[in-house]
């Protein structure tokens, strides 16, 4: 299992300071959800990662993890299929892109489907 590493390369300080320098310039935490209308959705059909599935992606969301989680997890509910969230991406098991981007459009996101 690959461990996660900070961008600063420090591994342990006791240096209350510079932690807390260091956690407030997070990036991953200021970055902020784009309204649904901003945000650019591409919608398609992965049959190459596994092979004999069919994997509905939903690729470039912006903003934050817990607002990806949100969406991905009433998406999963809307449309009866299971899924997951990778690096801003969701996954939702099965051809479902059609009814995908209808859900996304009804909920004024900006989808195009490739």
């Amino acid at each position: 299992m690959k461990k996660k590493s900070n961008s600063s390369g420090i591994v342990y300080s006791t240096n209350k300071d510079l932690m807390n320098f260091i956690h407030s310039h997070d990036d991953t935490k200021k970055k902020e959800t784009l309204p649904p209308e901003k945000q650019k959705l591409k919608v398609f059909l992965d049959t190459k990662t596994k092979p004999g599935k069919k994997i509905t992606v939903i690729d470039n969301f912006e903003g934050k993890s817990e607002d990806i989680q949100k969406l991905a997890k009433e998406l999963k509910s809307q449309l009866g299929v299971g899924g997951s969230v990778s690096d801003n991406t969701i996954l939702l098991q099965g051809d479902v892109v059609k009814k995908a981007v209808e859900w996304l459009k009804k909920h004024d996101y900006n989808v195009k489907s490739v």
